[in-house]
This record gives C-alpha cells, structure tokens and sequence, in this order.
C-alpha cells in the first residue's frame, strides 16, 4: 500500500512538474517577446544587423528572468487543476464541494474559481517547505561549502529547484492539511 502511494505521488508530482515548467517557460518566454517587439517597434524598427540580433537578444533574456518569476505564480495556479481528477497508479486526489456537511461529494469538472481556496493554503504550504529548505541549505553551504557571502549560490534556477522540490513533499501533505481535497481509489 505504501508502495503503491510513493509511485501514485511521484506520478502526480513528474505529471505537475513538466506541466509547472512547460507552462512557466511558454508564459515568459511569451511576455518577453512581446516586450522585446515593443521596444524594438519603439526604436523605429531598426535594421536587423548582427549587432541589433544581440541586443534584441539580451532584452529577451533579461525580460525572461523577469518574466519567470511572475509567471511561476500564474503557472502555480494553472497547475494545480491538472493535479485532481487524473488516476495514477489506482489513486486520485479529488476536490470536495463543502467539507464542513456530512456529505463530501467531489467536483468532476473543476473550475478556476473552485481552487482559490486550496491554492492559498497549497502556496502557503510550498513556502514552507521551501523556507525550511533554503534554511537547510543556507546551513549547509555554511558550514561545509566555502562562499565569499552566504548567499553566492542562491539565484531564480535554485528557488525553481526548491519550489519542486516543495511540490512533492506539498502533494503529499495536501490532502491531509485542506479539507477539500481528498485522497481516494479509482
């Protein structure tokens, strides 16, 4: 049974962190290119010449490290849809109309709206998790690791890394923390 519910979560969590990532990268690597058209369309359309083939180049991976880090939040969101409803290794996680009745009965299709609530609480939880894993690291490359500063090591790829990282051990801990979320045989 434990067996089965490690492989049913990992599922859930690779399924979760292609779809986090996919959808994370296309939504800013979108952003960006708007934003690198509009300020090439704003400088008078240049002439496309090497040099403006690297500058527009370096706009657009400027804007995408910006960019990334709103849209992870957008992509957090989106995501957690695809995480109810899908059967993996005989397991699904379903969300609950009202858990506060006798009668838990779970949404077949769910909408943006009905995951707010989780959200909060799922986004909370991630922070979480990620804090004490930045801790643990930050302890770490402190007393084994030699940096100049403590935090040489940290930028956006390695909090991408922590947050999943945070989805996995989250998936596991939601359903037990949100009362409208259950874990349930399909």
């Amino acid at each position: 049974m434990v067996r089965k519910l490690s492989k049913f979560y990992l599922l859930l969590w690779l399924r979760w962190a292609f779809l986090l990532s996919f959808k994370s990268l296309l939504y800013a690597g979108v952003l960006s290119s708007l934003i690198t058209l509009y300020l090439y369309f704003d400088k008078g359309f240049p002439s496309l010449e090497v040099q403006v083939y690297v500058a527009l180049f370096k706009i657009f991976s400027f804007w995408l490290k910006i960019s990334w880090s709103v849209t992870l939040l957008l992509a957090l969101f989106s995501t957690l849809k695809s995480v109810f409803n899908n059967c993996h290794n005989g397991f699904k996680l379903e969300l609950l109309h009202c858990p506060k009745e006798n009668e838990k009965e779970a949404i077949e299709f769910i909408g943006y709206g009905d995951l707010v609530k989780v959200w909060r609480k799922w986004l909370m939880l991630l922070i979480w998790i990620t804090a004490v894993e930045m801790t643990l690291a930050l302890v770490y490359t402190h007393l084994i690791l030699s940096f100049e500063s403590l935090f040489d090591w940290f930028n956006i790829y390695v909090l991408y890394i922590f947050i999943l990282i945070a989805g996995y051990f989250g998936l596991m801990i939601l359903s037990v923390r949100c009362k409208k979320v259950r874990l349930s045989r399909c």
